[in-house]
C-alpha cells in the first residue's frame, strides 16, 4: 500500500475527535423530557425513525436532530407543555453546537508525520456551519491540503472527491470509524480504506456484514496506521 497511496483522507467525527458521545447525551436528555409521554426505548426508536424520515430534507447533524425532536414533541405532548419542551430542545441543541472539540489520542502526531510524504484530506459529512466550527476549534486545519464537507458519503461522492483531487482510486486511502459511510463506499469506488472503530456508533451508521476485501484494513487506534503505510 505504501508505494501507491498519494492521498490519505480522514473522516472527522469520532475518527479525529469525539462527537457521537455528545449526540447520545442529547438523545438521553430528550428521552427524559418526554418520559411522561413515551418510555425510554420507544422515545429513542421514534426519534431515530423521525430522523430517517427527514434525512433527505434536513441532512446530518445537530440542527436536523433538533428539528426532528421538535416535530416529535409536537405530536405527542399536550398543548400546554409543547412550548416549554421546544425551548428545552433548542437549549439542548445550542449546547451541542457549542461543545469543545477534543482530539483523540495520537491524532495530531499522526497527521504531522503523514503530511511529510502524503497529501492529506479531511472528508467529513454533516452540517456545513457545524463542521466548519469543529474544524476551526480542532486546531488541525493546517495539516490538510483539502477539506471536503459532504452532504453524503456514497461511492459516487468519493469518486467526485477523487476527481476533484485529480487522484486515481488506486492512489486514495480513506480512514474512518464508520463502516457504512467511510469504508464500504470507498471500497466500492476502487480505493483503499482503513477502519478504526469508535466505542459507540449511531444506529444509522451501524453495519453488521463482515468485510473481506484486499484493500480493507482494521486498526485499533490511529497510531497503528504507520504499520500499513
Amino acid at each position: 500500500m505504501k508505494d501507491k497511496i498519494k492521498y490519505i483522507a480522514f473522516d472527522a467525527d469520532d475518527t479525529l475527535w469525539d462527537n457521537e458521545i455528545f449526540f447520545q447525551e442529547v438523545e438521553t436528555k430528550f428521552c427524559s423530557l418526554v418520559a411522561n409521554y413515551l418510555p425510554g426505548d420507544e422515545a429513542f426508536k421514534q426519534l431515530l425513525d423521525k430522523e430517517m424520515e427527514n434525512l433527505h430534507l434536513y441532512g446530518y447533524g445537530a440542527k436536523g436532530m433538533m428539528l426532528c425532536m421538535i416535530e416529535l414533541i409536537c405530536g405527542i405532548a399536550d398543548a400546554k407543555d409543547s412550548p416549554g419542551c421546544i425551548m428545552e430542545i433548542i437549549r439542548f441543541g445550542k449546547e451541542l453546537l457549542e461543545k469543545p472539540v477534543a482530539l483523540l489520542d495520537g491524532v495530531e502526531e499522526v497527521l504531522s508525520e503523514l503530511g511529510k510524504e502524503h497529501r492529506l484530506v479531511l472528508a467529513t459529512k454533516g452540517d456545513l456551519l457545524d463542521q466548519e466550527r469543529k474544524i476551526i476549534k480542532s486546531g488541525i486545519r493546517n495539516y490538510f491540503d483539502h477539506i471536503e464537507i459532504m452532504s453524503n458519503k456514497k461511492s459516487t461522492d468519493y469518486l467526485n472527491l477523487m476527481n476533484k483531487l485529480n487522484c486515481e482510486p488506486g492512489n486514495f486511502l480513506m480512514v474512518g470509524n464508520s463502516l457504512k459511510s467511510d469504508i464500504v463506499p470507498v471500497l466500492e469506488a476502487g480505493a483503499s480504506a482503513v477502519y478504526i472503530p469508535y466505542h459507540i456508533t449511531w444506529a444509522h451508521e451501524q453495519h453488521d456484514e463482515t468485510i473481506n476485501h484486499p484493500n480493507f484494513t482494521e486498526l485499533n487506534n490511529i497510531t497503528e496506521i504507520f504499520n500499513c503505510l
